[in-house]
């Protein structure tokens, strides 16, 4: 093989190891933004159920309502706050027209706060479309469903993930998403009402 070949075959290589790392980062990127728990029972349980992508009739229903419930946690989590109760304990709660529901351990706190937003539909319309990116693209998915598109998956895979991250993260800046709801990782909370209560104590 000449020289020119050789830079020619190692060019190759450098570029299908640096769209693979982009395609990688990109995914890592759009699991951020779904519920860690959802995604991580998805991983776990998706090549059970399709048996490592050899479908039976039944687990192509089982697969399809692995996606169907995922999906809807992935949306319904957008809806979903948590709040530190004067009890000094984490409370989760749904997310409705008038503030958190339900709302216990919460006499000192304004849950009318927590009321639903506009944002709150947009988090989740981009939470499912970033989920169904990850679902039904996922290789146990294609073989179950659709195997003759899996010559295709990898191209989809290369492009659709960085194309969806840089819109969904365009969004979320839009829209930024301050929620501490069923399955995110829980940050500080300026509403927590049991350091307000020590607060209001010791300046007495």
């Amino acid at each position: 093989m000449t020289e020119r070949g050789l830079v020619t075959s190692s060019s190759k290589k450098t570029s299908a190891s640096t769209m693979s790392g982009k395609t990688f980062s990109a995914l890592g990127n759009l699991v951020k933004l779904l519920p860690t728990g959802t995604v991580f029972l998805f991983q776990f349980l998706i090549p059970v159920v399709t048996n490592n992508g050899h479908c039976t009739t039944l687990n192509k229903y089982l697969t399809g309502a692995l996606l169907v419930v995922c999906a809807f946690n992935c949306a319904f989590a957008s809806f979903t706050d948590s709040y530190t109760g004067t009890d000094g304990q984490r409370h989760f709660g749904i997310v409705t027209a008038k503030g958190l529901w339900p709302s216990p351990a919460s006499d000192s706190l304004d849950l009318s706060v927590y009321k639903l937003r506009f944002g709150d539909f947009v988090h989740a319309f981009f939470s499912l479309v970033v989920f169904a990116v990850l679902g039904l693209l996922d290789t146990n998915t294609v073989r179950c469903f659709y195997p003759e598109f899996e010559s295709g998956e990898k191209v989809l895979m290369e492009v659709l993930p960085p194309v969806i991250g840089v819109v969904a993260s365009s969004v979320f800046v839009i829209f930024p998403n301050k929620r501490h709801g069923i399955g995110y990782p829980t940050t500080s909370d300026s509403n927590d009402t049991s350091q307000k209560s020590k607060t209001d104590s010791s300046s007495a």
